[in-house]
């Protein structure tokens, strides 16, 4: 699920992932084209600098960033567009490869997927096995295997105009300006899907399983191990519950619901976010002598409530920065995980004052976002035409205005606190593309699921119930933070023994809370 609409990068709003029938799709899903799939193998792009330190921050990072990109190859995979049609129109689909280091104890190949729906995923491996030295070793013994998407970066795309609406003006949104900014969205979308129906409808999770089964083909691998991240792990489900003999060892980390709605989404992404805060409002509470904020969890909750309310009344506009803070401001420090508490709760202190220039812990927060244009020559790293695409095709609510209305309503009223940071969008209303369902199922099979007990972006409840579809063994992390099992040595060290061996134990710690 792509992050997007967050302070620091790291809190998602809107993001989803859904569902297309299974029956014409496992038992009458065209093979025959597929025995025939190959990799037309080039030459890889080149980067600069200033692109690989987009995906490595570190010195150390960039160095075996660059030594996994002088090893990597390049190339694609052509597949069908509509796979009811085989011979029909062919789209072609970017893959890299990193052979693995140990080739006498070489395990496969495993395919990495970053989450959208509208990520790319061509760069993940060098990424993932840069992030620190625990997961290089995924390296070892494996073929790394990045891809983009149908629809995302090098693969075949089309694109869309801007798919965002105008921001809103500040303070809280009334129901006039819901329904222009609903009424617009409306016209986007229709405008877009109707732009190329024939390629923007074959944009679904079930045909990027396909596409990747045709890549394992085209690799000569039996089986194909697999490591998703949020929407990745709905791509799993779906890969393993349509293709269950090809699936080697499965790791899919913050898990997507099983049955997908985005008005359901999004309401369980606005409740987990209130729950989380009740967290962060006690471990303010307890450093009240340093924020003075409260000594209670719930006079923390009380002031935060008053400083939004305040805002609203009074939007505040700075000299120095183009933001305008408002209650939706406030929501959105609300939302923010473990690791930025301190940062949120010295912002909520200097929001008290008044003064003309922004709150510097407020502007901190904000610098972790997105820093403008790429560097020339970097790949995509999102494509919104397929984001939304996907999104939309497996939407079955695509909610007229008031029962879009009623359900923003109802999510303020119920998480007074985080409720605003999700927007109130149109997101798929009025996408005139056929809804498209799958219902995943149990196969067997190796298979982890990683659920994060307090995370608000993919809940642990829905690890659970994903796991009661599909099965697999539940790993349990104790943060509250989107797919950091990569990015914690202890929990990537459970997950590289499980790639080299079957074998897992039942969680980590995770992101720690900071102490001070």
């Amino acid at each position: 699920m792509h992050e997007r609409g967050s302070l620091t990068g790291r809190a998602v709003t809107a993001a989803a992932v859904s569902a297309v029938t299974l029956t014409s799709l496992i038992a009458g899903s065209p093979v025959a084209a597929a025995d025939r799939a190959s990799v037309e193998w080039r030459t890889c792009p080149s980067y600069s600098d200033d692109v690989i330190a987009a995906y490595a921050v570190t010195g150390e990072q960039r160095q075996r960033f660059r030594a996994l990109l002088g090893r990597m190859e390049c190339g694609s995979v052509s597949v069908p567009l509509d796979y009811r049609k085989p011979q029909g129109r062919q789209i072609t689909i970017a893959i890299t490869r990193v052979k693995a280091a140990d080739r006498a104890r070489r395990l496969g190949s495993l395919a990495l997927n970053p989450g959208g729906p509208g990520g790319a995923g061509y760069l993940f491996p060098l990424q993932i096995a840069s992030m620190n030295q625990v997961n290089a070793r995924l390296n070892d013994r494996y073929d790394l295997i990045g891809f983009d998407p149908r629809g995302v970066g090098y693969s075949t795309k089309v694109d869309c105009p801007a798919m965002g609406g105008q921001p809103p003006e500040p303070g809280p949104l009334t129901k006039t300006a819901a329904q222009r900014a609903h009424d617009s969205g409306v016209a986007r979308n229709r405008a877009c899907a109707n732009s190329d129906p024939a390629f923007l409808g074959r944009l679904t999770t079930l045909n990027s399983a396909r596409d990747l089964d045709r890549v394992r083909i085209a690799l000569g691998e039996r089986k194909l191990s697999f490591l998703g991240i949020s929407w990745g792990t709905w791509l799993g489900a779906v890969y393993r519950s349509t293709f269950p003999g090809s699936v080697g060892r499965m790791f899919l980390d913050s898990v997507a619901p099983v049955k997908f709605r985005l008005d359901d989404f999004e309401d369980g992404h606005a409740a987990g976010t209130e729950r989380n805060f009740g967290r962060m409002a006690t471990w303010i509470a307890q450093r009240h002598d340093t924020y003075g904020l409260g000594e209670t969890a719930k006079e923390v909750r009380a002031k935060v409530q008053a400083l939004s309310r305040a805002y609203d009344d009074k939007p505040r506009h700075y000299s120095d920065w183009e933001m305008v803070a408002d209650g939706s401001t406030l929501a959105m420090l609300a939302i923010q995980s473990a690791p930025d508490w301190p940062q949120v709760a010295q912002a909520f202190k200097e929001l008290q004052d008044e003064g003309d220039t922004a709150p510097p812990a407020l502007k901190k927060l904000m610098s972790h976002g997105p820093q403008g244009a790429p560097a020339p020559g970097a790949p995509e790293r999102f494509n919104p035409t397929a984001g939304q695409a996907v999104f939309c095709n497996e939407d079955p609510s695509r909610l007229g205005f008031s029962d879009a209305w009623a359900t923003y309503q109802r999510r303020l009223e119920r998480n007074p606190v985080t409720g605003r940071a999700v927007a109130f969008t149109a997101q798929c209303a009025g996408w005139p593309l056929p809804v498209q369902k799958i219902k995943v199922r149990r196969t067997g099979g190796s298979l982890v699921l990683s659920g994060h007990r307090y995370e608000s972006v993919s809940l642990y409840e829905w690890t659970k119930q994903m796991r009661a579809a599909i099965g697999g063994t539940l790993y349990t992390v104790d943060d509250d933070m989107h797919g950091s099992v990569p990015r914690e040595p202890e929990c990537a060290t459970d997950l590289v023994s499980y790639f080299n061996t079957g074998r897992i134990d039942r969680g980590c710690d995770g992101t720690p809370v900071p102490e001070k």
